[in-house]
């Protein structure tokens, strides 16, 4: 068994926060929350994390969302206002050079593609959009999905393709893929089998394979196997089939609200509505197509309140942010 040792709490105005993310260089952190704000954290000459820069500005709601670009020259924050703002810092100073609008309702997740050419968003209006980025500063909206029948609540581009994965309040995962023959975004798989709302999902390091977590309290871990594969899965239209090959059941009390796959160490974090954050660990000896994963960690009263999300930082291995309804931003070190 490891054990999560805290770096550093981050405190900040006591009110709920959504979102942490890393920047692709591994040195900053990105937060929002309900105070409208996105907060920037580095490190000080100490060592420690301190925030130094608050972008407050861009946005009239709770920010749910914030994602940095692959380049990490940009910061996508998606709000409860039903606009997205685009920030960047050519003029030294971050500043919300794009505003896209056109959702009816809350915008819930905003997500970069690895190309950098897309940018896609989701809301609780039912949709998600996918935005091409086009000249400096300008975002044209490629499509509009509206195959979920409720709220969407995350969106996650493909590690390595220009595939979109989208999970909703209908139960359902789904996944787009531009039409090379006409251009049309489409929906190529749509994954069932949780009893409950998707609230997050994860691809892991080569995207073969994606974890999903739900307000069912179980984790479910899915496979691509290609058209014409060994198993059995039956060929659909050409495209890849996804099948749920694990489900990991009666570890959470409450729902999970957010999944992590470290992309350098392939562990999985989950944050919970019990106030945890729990660690899991593929078996040497697995199957892969009937994986098993051993829980190796579980903290207990991680948060106070509520854990909102977990994110594993990109170039640190081991190295875990957490926030939640109490208002803290928490930074852990796994050991084993």
């Amino acid at each position: 068994m490891g054990k999560l040792e805290l770096v550093q709490t981050l405190k900040k105005d006591p009110c709920r926060l959504w979102n942490v993310a890393w920047h692709p260089r591994g040195d900053v952190l990105a937060s929002c929350g309900e105070d409208k704000a996105i907060r920037i954290w580095t490190k000080d000459l100490t060592g420690k994390w301190s925030n130094k820069v608050v972008l407050a500005d861009g946005h009239k709601r709770t920010i749910r969302q914030v994602a940095w670009s692959p380049c990490g020259n940009y910061l996508a924050s998606a709000s409860f206002d039903a606009t997205v703002c685009i920030w960047d810092k050519k003029g030294g100073e971050f500043e919300c050079n794009a505003t896209l609008e056109g959702h009816e309702n809350e915008v819930k997740s905003v997500a970069w593609s690895k190309s950098g050419h897309y940018l896609a968003t989701c809301s609780r209006d039912k949709s998600v959009w996918v935005w091409e980025v086009a000249e400096e500063d300008e975002y044209d909206c490629a499509a509009v999905l509206n195959a979920h029948s409720q709220d969407v609540k995350k969106v996650l581009f493909h590690p390595n393709k220009d595939i979109l994965a989208s999970a909703s309040y209908d139960n359902t995962i789904k996944l787009f893929r531009d039409d090379p023959n006409d251009g049309d975004w489409v929906c190529c798989s749509t994954l069932t089998g949780h009893e409950s709302t998707v609230w997050s999902i994860s691809f892991d390091t080569d995207g073969k394979r994606l974890a999903s977590c739900s307000d069912d309290k179980t984790v479910k871990i899915w496979k691509a196997y290609p058209p014409g594969n060994p198993e059995g899965v039956p060929i659909e239209n050409n495209e890849p089939t996804w099948k749920c090959i694990c489900t990991l059941s009666g570890y959470h009390s409450r729902t999970i609200y957010d999944i992590s796959w470290c992309p350098l160490t392939s562990l999985i974090a989950t944050a919970c509505g019990d106030d945890a954050i729990r660690i899991f660990k593929e078996d040497e000896t697995s199957d892969c197509n009937a994986p098993t994963f051993s829980m190796i960690c579980t903290l207990e009263k991680a948060h106070t309140q509520d854990v909102n999300c977990v994110m594993w930082n990109p170039v640190v291995p081991g190295l875990l942010a957490s926030c939640s309804d109490d208002g803290e931003i928490k930074i852990y070190s796994y050991k084993e």
